[in-house]
């Protein structure tokens, strides 16, 4: 039995590897790196003498994609040089905006000036990367500096601000959803709503800074809170948990009702492997790296298996729709007496029971440490204990209530709430890669923001929801069609 779980974990923590990477794990020489990524700003500053601004922007962006897979090694050398760099590219994407041959010249060369004395150790070695554990009040400052950038009108300055802001975001998330998840689910949507606005064409300052007034606005009374009860530990487990929970949950009381054994197996290995990675790479972030330094890897890592497991949601919610004929069920049931399931199909269960619990568990953990040193450790060992005693009763009425439904009942409503999980998912997912700036983020005024749905006011998320629910109607209405004339011909 032992050899088996560790066979299943191997091989789903493999199948894995492949689709999880953290950029600010990645080693090497940074003086190297650096120089190396200057070569896009030197052909950049080559088209711009030549009048080609449009060209020399998409040169320069490859100077930007590849800092994002280095920033985190100039960080670790040189706390100032990352920022006279960052402020740099700010000034750089500014200048660009204008459409003026000179000022985006002295833009780059300026970047190239900075670049170069990283290079050639014109900064002092000291590493940025331990730098952290802000407390609310810090994060708030941060975003008084902030706003009183955009109030300025300086958009370089201002956009590093916000940026500074996201990375940090990661410090003080916990503090906020222990007392609020509405607040914390407002700070995530703003603080990629500040950066669009301030980077669109022209920037839109008065709307940023009305947006980060009343972030200031709504975080400032959490700040005044220095001690946390066992309640708030309890509600972490039990919000963040619900999630994953009904995904297990859905994939248990399938694998029961089609009688297959090894499909449990490789859902709780799954479970484990999911929690034991979130237990490391929370472990990671505390005693190796900054909160800091990993927030926009967070984010990105947040991002991408929350659209991994959205697309295998959508499809499990397909399939248990199919079936929820009972002639149908019949018949799979009979093709598949020998394997209940095929080794694939096991295989995705695994996954999506381990993106599941990876994905909220890595929360979870995080947002512990965030509050662990405000507030008293029996009292968050027994919120602990009291959140996992309420999902496992939750779990328990779920399992007990699913398998008691007739056939054809259970198939639809499991459809319903898989396919409720993939649109959140979806719009969660999508949101995580704008918050790390993987995702433009083009806002959308008319869109409400419903967190029950993950639906925010940006068209980049909320156009897959919308595309999925009415592909979700169509789908629906040709097989209630077909099934008419069906009926209609077996009548005649």
């Amino acid at each position: 039995m032992g050899q088996n779980l560790l066979l299943k974990l191997s091989i789903l923590l493999l199948i894995l590897g492949f689709g999880i990477h953290t950029p600010a794990m990645a080693a090497g020489n940074s003086s190297e790196d650096i120089l190396k990524a200057d070569e896009s700003v030197d052909r950049a500053i080559d088209l711009a003498s030549q009048g080609n601004l449009a060209e020399a922007e998409k040169t320069y962006d490859q100077f930007n994609k590849t800092w994002r897979k280095i920033e985190e090694g100039v960080k670790a050398d040189s706390a100032i040089a990352y920022r006279d760099i960052e402020s740099n590219m700010g000034k750089v994407v500014y200048a660009f905006t204008l459409k003026k041959q000179d000022q985006v010249l002295q833009a780059l060369q300026e970047l190239k000036a900075v670049n170069g004395k990283f290079a050639s150790g014109g900064y002092p070695k000291e590493a940025g990367l331990k730098k952290d554990n802000l407390s609310l009040d810090d994060f708030i400052l941060i975003l008084q500096k902030t706003k009183k950038e955009i109030e300025e009108k300086n958009q370089s300055a201002a956009l590093e601000g916000i940026k500074n802001a996201s990375d940090s975001w990661l410090s003080v998330e916990g503090v906020v959803v222990a007392q609020s998840a509405s607040v914390y689910s407002d700070s995530e949507r703003d603080l990629v709503v500040i950066q669009a606005m301030l980077t669109a064409n022209p920037p839109n300052f008065a709307k940023a800074n009305k947006t980060i007034d009343n972030m200031i606005t709504y975080l400032t009374p959490l700040a005044s809170k220095n001690q946390y009860t066992y309640w708030d530990a309890a509600m972490i487990l039990i919000r963040e948990g619900l999630e994953a929970l009904l995904v297990v949950i859905a994939l248990m009381s399938f694998v029961k009702k089609s009688a297959d054994s090894k499909g449990k197996g490789w859902i709780w290995t799954g479970v484990l492997s999911g929690l034991g990675v979130s237990i490391i790479l929370a472990l990671i972030v505390k005693f190796v790296i900054s909160s800091g330094a990993f927030g926009n890897n967070n984010a990105l890592i947040g991002g991408w298996t929350g659209v991994f497991a959205a697309v295998m949601l959508l499809y499990m919610s397909y399939w248990l729709h199919s079936q929820s004929n009972i002639a149908d069920w019949n018949r799979y049931i009979r093709e598949k007496s020998q394997t209940a399931l095929t080794t694939g199909k096991l295989v995705s269960l695994g996954v999506l029971a381990f993106l599941a619990v990876f994905r909220e568990g890595t929360e979870t953990v995080l947002f512990y440490i965030g509050m662990a040193s405000q507030i008293k450790l029996q009292s968050l060992l027994v919120g602990f204990l009291i959140g996992a005693a309420i999902l496992g009763l939750l779990a328990y009425l779920m399992v007990f209530v699913g398998l008691k439904l007739p056939l054809r009942p259970f198939f639809m409503v499991s459809s319903i709430i898989v396919f409720y999980l993939c649109i959140k998912f979806t719009g969660m997912g999508i949101h995580s890669l704008q918050l790390a700036g993987l995702v433009p983020t083009t806002n959308a005024p008319g869109i409400p923001n419903i967190e029950f749905f993950a639906l925010y006011s940006s068209w980049e998320s909320a156009i897959p929801q919308i595309v999925l629910v009415f592909a979700a109607i169509l789908i629906l209405l040709i097989k209630n069609i077909k099934s008419k004339k069906l009926i209609t011909a077996n009548n005649n």
